[in-house]
């Protein structure tokens, strides 16, 4: 003899199948997030660069600045170059700063084109929190790979995205694939 339970009870079917992200309520209640906009141990890009290359997540670095995963990736491969110096704006950015931020930017590009052979990129710096900077102390630039359906259901309408890679293994894979030994050169 089955009994059935109730209706409108927790966990009754509803007809909807759940993709649970726990993970993801650390981003949301802004974990790691600095507390202030002071350099140093609040600073991830700070404590990423200070970091052995796998444990900070990074993958190359340059004279002036260093590429790094994103820790909460809008998809795999997303990363971002940072100056290893804590500044918040990029009009005060120093001209080798300037150059070498474009240059590892453009080397990122042609890695992860190489590496995972995305159909398109979003790249930009969001200045400030009114902005979208959710580290707006420390200036980083995404480079963020697409492919044509990435923005499917999950995100639209399931507010959840699923990335397929474990960020060791992109780091892995983008590291080998990182050109030359300054690193920044295409």
């Amino acid at each position: 003899m089955s009994v059935e339970p109730a209706a409108g009870l927790p966990g009754d079917p509803d007809g909807f199948e759940r993709l649970w992200t726990p993970h993801r309520m650390a981003y949301i209640g802004g974990q790691d997030k600095p507390a202030d906009a002071g350099e140093g141990p609040q600073c991830p890009f700070c404590r990423a660069q200070h970091a052995d290359d796998e444990d900070g997540l990074v993958v190359a670095r340059g004279e002036e600045c260093f590429a790094v995963l994103n820790l909460y990736p809008y998809n795999p491969g997303h990363l971002m170059v940072c100056p290893y110096r804590h500044v918040a704006s990029y009009v005060d950015l120093t001209e080798a700063e300037t150059v070498e931020v474009a240059r590892m930017t453009r080397t990122a590009l042609r890695v992860l084109a190489d590496v995972s052979a995305p159909h398109g990129f979003n790249l930009g710096m969001n200045q400030g929190e009114v902005a979208g900077a959710g580290i707006a102390a420390h200036l980083h630039q995404h480079v963020v790979p697409r492919w044509g359906g990435d923005a499917n259901f999950l995100p639209i309408v399931g507010r959840t995205k699923a990335v397929p890679e474990l960020l060791a293994d992109t780091r892995s894979r983008l590291a080998a694939a990182w050109p030359g030994p300054d690193r920044t050169q295409p």
